[in-house]
């Protein structure tokens, strides 16, 4: 086998900039592939071209949600380099912390524009090119643990990686017959920028900690570039038979009690139920909550997990904002 996985092929990178793309980034450069950074955050992405070499890699301003710029993005691969063999379509956005009674729908046509039609785009595109030029490509996308079990995230993110999960598995029984492979990749909580932001700007360490607390494998921390490694396997040769798959990365915590999301008032101990009654509707039931109490009840770790996540929640406010 080559030392190189990936060696003389072509591979994009949405979201490419920061967290599990950027590793992502790196691990391919590493393994021979020359990689196009895809994302918004041009100034990052510039950054991470220079620190890995502009002639292992180039950045490319890519908004998902705009099914143009990814359609250019996929073309100015094939332009520039002639082939496209990989497509790792990860990016993705997450939605503040709260219940489906308080969901501002405008978040939630947010997070399903970048999480899920972005993903229909990245697989669209990229799949049109490599059928056109005759390429047996990958194609993987970021899924979550939240499409494979209740309560591990909001309605919003928790449905945008369910549509993921459908899409990759609908878009292998097209277009296997051309030699694709569509996979998927669930990783549970990971200290990303994002996942620091959403939790109100807590450390990285305070966010693996949480997350390490959830599963049953003990002794390691799962971080950014052990997601990478599982999406480069399912890039690579050695995945050659795999497709319509989702590579879930949990350490096994799907044995885990779910993660719970509820509102109080602290000012009165009254039900949800009697906050619609009192509100008439279920658009305002929850305006009075003054707190989010994000929690999990998990074995013998109950308590250890709960000081974490109160932490980490008490500095985002009832809107799902972060506080100051």
């Amino acid at each position: 086998m080559s030392k190189f996985r990936l060696e003389g092929k072509v591979a994009i990178v949405t979201g490419g900039a920061s967290g599990i793309g950027e590793a992502t980034a790196r691990l391919f450069v590493l393994n021979g592939a020359y990689v196009i950074i895809a994302d918004i955050q041009d100034e990052l992405g510039g950054s991470v071209v220079k620190s890995i070499g502009a002639e292992k890699c180039t950045y490319k301003h890519c908004d998902v949600t705009d099914e143009e710029q990814v359609e250019e993005t996929v073309q100015y691969t094939v332009r520039t380099h002639g082939r496209l063999d990989i497509m790792f379509s990860n990016a993705g956005i997450m939605d503040p912390m709260m219940s489906i009674l308080n969901l501002d729908l405008a978040d939630y046509d947010r997070v399903m524009a970048v999480n899920a039609r972005g993903a229909v785009s990245a697989i669209k595109h990229a799949a049109r090119a490599m059928v056109r030029h005759g390429t047996k490509g990958s194609i993987i996308c970021t899924g979550s643990v939240a499409a494979c079990q209740a309560g591990n995230g909001t309605v919003a993110y928790t449905v945008s990686k369910h549509a993921a999960l459908g899409l990759v598995r609908a878009a292998a029984g097209e277009v296997g017959r051309f030699g694709i492979r569509v996979n998927c990749v669930s990783p549970s909580g990971v200290a990303t920028p994002l996942a620091c932001g959403v939790f109100g700007g807590s450390s990285q360490d305070e966010v693996e900690a949480g997350c390490a607390a959830v599963a049953n494998l003990k002794g390691v921390v799962l971080k950014a570039s052990h997601v990478a490694e599982a999406v480069l396997f399912l890039a690579s040769d050695e995945s050659s038979f795999m497709s319509g798959h989702n590579l879930v990365i949990d350490g096994d915590a799907r044995d885990s009690d779910s993660i719970k999301i509820s509102h109080k008032e602290t000012q009165s101990h009254n039900t949800e139920s009697d906050i619609l009654k009192r509100n008439g509707n279920q658009e305002n039931c929850c305006h009075d909550a003054e707190a989010v109490d994000f929690r999990r009840d998990f074995c013998s770790n109950k308590a250890m997990f709960t000081e974490i996540i109160s932490s980490m929640i008490s500095r985002v406010n009832v809107s799902g904002k972060q506080s100051s």
